[in-house]
């Protein structure tokens, strides 16, 4: 396990690989090991895989302050930019919150991002919480209240395993492996309050986030599930104002957890995006 100093916290992460950096970025309900399968095969590819357990999430730090705005989660990113790579940018992939936090560190220091590939989020000003959106996203007010943590750890975490079949319906048999390593992490004191509070910082207004409203400057490719209940494939499309330069919308198939749901064909089409990129870069 690596530790990195960064932004005023330590963060655990996983790595593999050596090369060019690329930093992995889990979401809720999840960690750093969502990347497992993904790591093995960037290391293969040439590249240095480093997946940090996002700030809060036990082993990484919980920060003192309380702090987990989407900003705030953005300078976590450049920082661990800094640390493990300062003489040259870095790939950036995030999941879900990830994604948010990806969102905020291309918008922040673009000089630090070359290029930005996101999963099951698209770019925040693209989202507008239409009714069915509204029920898909009905998770976000239980996990911003008191008593949240609480209220997830009972029955073994069995919450967990809802969301998870919520958010990829077409995964009709999920293990139950796949949740453990998140159960684990959530599992240890303070960890699972710290993954609460990224909901409890997020604005009810549809006001954007400083970072968001800042237009992305580096190329940038979106993965978009099939199945995914929570945002149709076409926000994605609606999203490209926001990108200033090359932007991707890459369907695959599965739903929020297209990664892991269907792996093989998640990593085919990642390996093609970064094939692709560094053939224009050259």
């Amino acid at each position: 396990m690596l530790s990195i100093a960064a932004n005023g916290l330590t963060f655990a992460c996983l790595e593999q690989g050596s090369g060019p950096l690329v930093l992995l970025l889990h979401g809720f309900p999840d960690s750093a090991h969502t990347w497992d399968r993904v790591m093995g095969e960037l290391a293969g590819a040439g590249y240095r895989a480093v997946a940090p357990f996002m700030r809060g999430y036990h082993p990484t730090t919980i920060p003192s302050d309380g702090k987990y705005d989407t900003d705030t989660l953005g300078v976590d990113v450049l920082g661990l930019i800094e640390q493990l790579s300062p003489a040259r940018p870095a790939i950036v992939i995030g999941h879900d919150w990830g994604a948010t936090a990806a969102y905020a560190a291309a918008a922040l220091g673009p000089e630090r991002v070359r290029l930005l590939i996101t999963l099951a989020v698209p770019h925040p000003r693209a989202i507008k919480l239409t009714p069915r959106q509204a029920w898909s996203a009905r998770h976000f007010l239980p996990l911003r209240r008191a008593g949240a943590a609480a209220k997830i750890r009972t029955h073994d975490f069995a919450m967990i395993d809802e969301l998870w079949r919520r958010w990829s319906p077409a995964w009709r048999e999920i293990p139950a492996s796949e949740t453990a390593a998140a159960k684990a992490c959530l599992r240890e004191p303070g960890s699972l309050e710290a993954a609460c509070g990224y909901y409890a910082a997020m604005p009810l207004t549809a006001r954007p986030s400083p970072s968001a409203r800042l237009p992305i400057k580096m190329p940038a490719v979106a993965f978009a599930g099939e199945h995914d209940p929570v945002v149709r494939t076409r926000t994605y499309e609606k999203a490209r104002l926001c990108f200033e330069a090359s932007y991707e919308v890459v369907i695959v198939p599965g739903g929020h957890f297209m990664h892991r749901e269907h792996p093989q064909e998640f990593i085919t089409e990642l390996l093609r995006v970064l094939r692709d990129h560094e053939a224009r870069v050259r």
